[in-house]
């Protein structure tokens, strides 16, 4: 409710009853934001510890011990800081009594113009529906494994239990078209917790295996240079595995996409900022023990020769119904986290369609469903068609494209720079006004240029991997 209503009300004698219906709104005149700083800590942990973090046992065997170990804390600690930045630009130009920037390209456009924001929403958009894509893969993986660990189980280690992808993605792209109905991010809290936990859930089971398999003298072998050269690996594969590792980890920590949006489910006082700074540290600190725990007990159980996904890879066969449990695990939390990656994209298209046909009852009008006198859900056209067609095109093409390292490797590498860091940098300089060529600016620039090339070559890497298994797979008749 507007300030002026309120004030013609109070003049109408209904005063008590205009103020206690103005507390249910914020500042900005939307419903009264509920985000804490647990509600947003479960937002990012299920955009964080995503399907990526089973492949870091992979990416480590391909670094080493002396390179793994430290790419992992310097992954961690560039993202924290660069996600404290972007948090200050929740409002502007004041990061505490500021105007507030609902999107993230809103926040770009509001400290580097138009066309920065223009390229911002480029490359957030294609993150965000190609984190969907890979989510789909993943998740189909995960259902085929868990078929293929009753079938080992049953038939013994050496039966050949192939299984086709298509059947599950279908069935997770009509799970995911009901839930798309769900009409903004601000709902997405219960299914968010619950994500979070099943990726918890999934992690520690992986830990807990690898440090079983450890215990029990069966680790493999571990080099400080990781993979090596040999009759198997020639300098070139040494070389693209390598780049495609850092693609790997770069995508474990590419969640900066969303964070905006999180940051718009904050109550406030206290201001936005400062609590989801503390959302941001509990999460990457949360997260950073189980990626380094995942990376490193994983890669001294299974040494060099590390799947890569370690629990649909086969590095572990029993006990079979854990494996089963682990996989349910990685599935519940990806419908959970599909969810949170979609919501921008939808709320982005629906904006523009508001903007251009304000009158259309099919873009604005809303379908009650009740039970008895109660409303329990509601319809709306637009959401109905747009968001189906969505979820449809993305799984078609997850169902053409089914390599998951390569695909983890390509998306890292295409969106942690611009979003990670370079956009969060930029508008830093530009709100406090940071002197060009001052030591700040020196070594903010640096962080970006070494960030910039630690994406370039995991994009050639990635590229390179996807190009060999086009060469391999046919789409649409993957089997794992």
């Amino acid at each position: 409710m507007s300030g002026t209503r309120r004030d013609e009300e109070l003049e109408n004698g209904v005063g008590v009853l205009a103020i206690e219906h103005d507390s249910e709104f914020d500042d900005d005149g939307k419903p009264k934001r509920t985000g804490t700083v647990w509600t947003a800590s479960a937002h990012i942990i299920t955009a964080i510890i995503g399907s990526g973090v089973l492949s870091l046992a992979w990416a480590t065997a391909q670094l080493g011990w002396i390179g793994g170990v430290p790419t992992l804390v310097v992954f961690s600690g560039i993202t924290l800081f660069t996600s404290n930045l972007l948090a200050d630009c929740y409002r502007s130009p004041d990061p505490v009594t500021g105007k507030r920037n609902y999107t993230y390209m809103e926040e770009v456009q509001a400290t580097l113009g138009r066309f920065n924001c223009l390229a911002c929403g480029i490359v957030q958009y294609v993150n965000l529906s190609g984190m969907v894509i890979g989510y789909t893969i993943t998740a189909s993986i995960s259902m085929v494994a868990i078929r293929k660990s009753n079938c080992f189980h049953s038939k013994g280690h050496a039966a050949s239990c192939m299984f086709s992808n298509n059947p599950y993605m279908i069935g997770l792209g009509i799970f995911e078209i009901f839930l798309s109905q769900i009409p903004n991010f601000h709902k997405l809290t219960f299914l968010s917790t619950i994500a979070a936990i099943m990726s918890f859930g999934y992690a520690s089971i992986g830990i807990g295996l690898s440090l079983a398999q450890i215990i029990a003298g069966k680790g493999g072998k571990t080099t400080l240079t990781g993979v090596e050269i040999g009759v198997d690996i020639t300098p070139a594969d040494k070389l693209w595995t390598t780049f495609r590792a850092l693609g790997d980890i770069a995508f474990t920590y590419s969640f900066s996409a969303v964070l905006v949006e999180i940051q718009d489910t904050l109550k406030s006082p206290p201001a936005e900022n400062v609590v989801m700074k503390k959302a941001n540290r509990t999460a990457v600190l949360t997260t950073t023990v189980f990626y380094m725990s995942c990376g490193c007990l994983g890669y001294a159980a299974f040494g060099n020769k590390a799947p890569g996904n370690m629990l649909t890879g086969f590095g572990f066969y029993e006990p079979f119904w854990l494996i089963d449990l682990a996989n349910l695990f990685i599935v519940i939390h990806i419908v959970g986290a599909y969810q949170l990656f979609t919501q921008p994209v939808y709320s982005k298209i629906e904006s523009w369609a508001i903007d251009t046909w304000p009158n259309s009852m099919f873009i604005k009008g809303e379908q009650p469903i009740q039970i008895g006198q109660k409303t329990v859900f509601s319809l709306n056209g637009l959401r109905l068609i747009g968001r189906t067609l969505f979820v449809i095109i993305a799984t078609i093409l997850a169902m053409a494209m089914p390599f998951f390292n390569e695909i983890l490797a390509l998306l890292g590498s295409m969106t942690f720079w611009p979003l990670t860091v370079y956009f969060p940098v930029e508008m830093y300089i530009a709100n406090t006004n940071i002197r060009r060529w001052s030591r700040k600016w020196l070594m903010l620039q640096l962080l970006s240029f070494v960030c910039f090339l630690v994406s370039l070559v995991a994009a050639c890497g990635s590229i390179q991997g996807v190009s060999s298994a086009l060469r391999t797979t046919k789409p649409f008749r993957f089997k794992v």
